[in-house]
């Protein structure tokens, strides 16, 4: 079956307002994902001469500075498409400095590591980069096969899209929590592993390969727990409660996570999806119809036949 290419339970609105929200850094699990993505990256024998890094204030910055540390030679470019300009302001800054060092101690360190600095924040050019990095950011998007579209553009010929995104069994113990207690779903519907190999060949990529593992994370109070989800992301859902919900409520919310306790802590899963896929070849037109003139038919009926 064709998915659809725009998930019904994405509020366009609200997936807007959350990538132009500025974070003070990159979330925890955003960088673990970014770090296990980036070990994937041994395994791919393509050596880009020029890689993209697609949203790295909410995707890591400390993964931006591995990239650089495996591709020394390559020129990196960062793109936030979406950010407010003041965030935009801070990208090189913040890429610069991803664990609040000053500018000239990352700078020193960076030398001392060997690691080339000078990412660029300019202008992509359709077709000019060999990798284009996607950590953490499909699962958030309303128009998802505009996305890999808008991706492919972007990449050479022979070029990898490198990505990781939520599945549907993320934060299946509060899914099942709000159900219980008859409350609105907490997020919106993640895509299924499957579904994003099918949307990758539908949007032109080949050769698409998809992995998946799930990583569970414990926190020791439910205030813990909202603190992490806040900096994870939203409910981007079209049928989220638009109620707006008082100090009782907040009450009722961590009684209930109190509930999900397992040995003194409250486990939450994600469920983590990692892809990547190639930039074919152009196809060339085949024309469905040959002419040839009343000459050339002449000639050939006058050959004798073997």
């Amino acid at each position: 079956m064709k998915p659809s290419t725009t998930p019904p339970s994405i509020d366009p609105v609200a997936a807007r307002r959350w990538q132009q929200l500025s974070l003070p850094h990159s979330p925890w699990l955003h960088e673990e994902v970014a770090r296990r993505m980036e070990e994937r990256l041994q395994w791919i024998t393509l050596q880009p001469k020029s890689w993209l890094h697609w949203q790295p204030l909410k995707g890591g910055t400390q993964a931006h500075g591995l990239l650089q540390q495996r591709y020394p030679q390559a020129t990196a470019w960062a793109l936030e498409p979406d950010a407010a300009p003041a965030v935009q302001a801070q990208l090189l800054q913040r890429l610069e400095s991803p664990t609040g060092q000053s500018g000239w101690l990352e700078r020193t360190l960076s030398r001392l590591r060997g690691q080339r600095l000078g990412t660029r924040t300019d202008a992509v050019e359709p077709g000019s980069v060999d990798m284009l990095w996607a950590n953490m950011a499909l699962h958030g998007a309303a128009d998802p096969q505009a996305l890999l579209a808008q991706w492919r553009s972007l990449l050479a010929v022979n070029g990898f899209v490198m990505f990781s995104a939520l599945g549907p069994d993320t934060l299946r113990e509060i899914r099942d929590l709000y159900q219980r207690l008859g409350w609105p779903a907490p997020t919106h519907q993640f895509t299924d592993m499957h579904d994003w190999g099918d949307m990758l060949m539908q949007a032109g990529f080949a050769e698409p390969v998809m992995d998946m593992e799930r990583i569970t994370l414990t926190f020791n109070s439910p205030e813990r727990v909202l603190q992490e989800l806040r900096e994870l992301g939203r409910n981007l859902s079209v049928e989220r409660d638009a109620t707006t919900r008082g100090r009782h409520w907040l009450g009722q919310l961590h009684h209930a996570l109190r509930t999900l306790e397992r040995d003194g802590s409250i486990p939450l899963t994600f469920e983590v999806i990692y892809g990547h896929a190639l930039q074919p070849e152009p196809r060339h037109k085949v024309e469905g119809t040959t002419a040839i003139t009343l000459d050339q038919m002449q000639q050939m009926l006058r050959k004798p036949r073997n």
